[in-house]
């Protein structure tokens, strides 16, 4: 369950939180030459993300995105239900 303060949360202060997700994780990704962008949140629940550089060609990059990316955006915005990535 969230909390009522997470629910009333708009959707500025929402992006902002997953922005600033994006951004702790975003240093492993360019360890391993790739990165990301925020592309859009969809009805406040669900991430739409790029996954860049070698991430695209990355054998693991489901795997980073699920156990990585989605772990620590959930961690900044509990409410977020799933993190895709959009393929260019």
């Amino acid at each position: 369950m969230f909390c009522r303060k997470e629910l009333s949360m708009s959707t500025a202060e929402l992006t902002q939180k997953v922005e600033d997700a994006l951004e702790e994780i975003r240093p492993f990704l360019q360890s391993d030459g790739g990165d990301i962008s925020l592309l859009g949140i969809d009805d406040d629940r669900v991430v739409r993300v790029q996954l860049q550089g070698a991430c695209v060609g990355c054998s693991v990059n489901q795997m980073t995105l699920k156990s990585g990316v989605e772990m620590t955006i959930k961690k900044h915005a509990p409410q977020i239900e799933q993190v895709i990535n959009v393929v260019a």
